[in-house]
């Protein structure tokens, strides 16, 4: 991603012509106490490294959550409920605004496409991958794996990445594969998924948020301009790293 936009990017970044007001960093802010002076620089320093540690904490209790077999679902309505509180208490910020800010079509149509998949699922999709791909996956884990990383990544860009992955994930189940290359193929999916989802714009909710967001902040960015750099980026980073997922299994499990 640096070596296509090095040109792009600018050598010196522009001196904010803003300043964070003291109202997003003060607990118990009054309109009659007026203005106080602000240290910027280290309120938001400190204000960043308490958002990454939440986030860090999260990723944690879902691990923990995991292995004592409690629903990782109640950890993150838990967790978005904290965030939502605090953002109510410290910045004054009433949580109905997030109904209203929603993408709700974008949600329509993620889920729409389970619905396609799943339908799909139901009309033979899966018993038709299976066929197709068994005789593949059971030559080498190689190849294998980039079966499956290769077709997760072009239905993660034609129907969404979590509807793709799930279809993954069932042909996967119906294989009768040995734990070690049911794991691996699983984290190829995963790959696919997440890294070759992206290159066009439909392949994941997170790109179709950020588009949409930048079309409300009046950002325009053109299917072309997306195009330019991921069909450069994403096909090369997909293949590496289905490859270092390989030779990760093989140096640790000698296949």
């Amino acid at each position: 991603m640096y070596t296509v936009l090095k040109k792009k990017l600018p050598k010196k970044l522009p001196v904010s012509s803003y300043d964070i007001e003291e109202i997003f960093f003060t607990k118990n802010f009054h309109p009659l106490k007026g203005n106080n002076s602000v240290d910027t620089k280290q309120k938001r320093t400190r204000f960043m490294l308490k958002v990454l540690g939440f986030v860090f904490l999260m990723r944690c209790l879902l691990f923990v959550a995991s292995f004592l077999s409690i629903p990782i679902e109640i950890v993150a309505v838990l967790g978005s409920l904290v965030l939502l509180i605090w953002r109510w208490y410290y910045l004054r910020t009433n949580p109905v605004d997030i109904l209203k800010k929603t993408p709700w079509h974008i949600l329509i149509f993620a889920f729409s496409m389970y619905v396609i998949i799943y339908g799909l699922h139901n009309a033979g999709l899966t018993a038709a991958l299976v066929q197709w791909l068994e005789p593949v996956v059971n030559q080498h884990l190689l190849y294998a794996s980039f079966a499956m990383g290769g077709l997760v990544s072009i239905l993660s860009n034609v129907f969404n990445n979590h509807p793709a992955l799930m279809i993954g994930t069932i042909t996967l189940t119906e294989m009768g594969l040995d734990p070690v290359t049911l794991k691996t193929i699983y984290l190829a999916n995963i790959i696919g998924s997440d890294i070759g989802s992206l290159l066009l714009p439909i392949g994941t909710l997170a790109s179709l948020i950020w588009m949409y967001i930048l079309k409300q902040n009046k950002i325009k960015v053109k299917w072309k301009d997306y195009l330019s750099v991921s069909l450069i980026v994403i096909p090369l980073t997909t293949v590496v790293t289905l490859f270092l997922l390989f030779y990760w299994v093989h140096l640790f499990f000698a296949l």
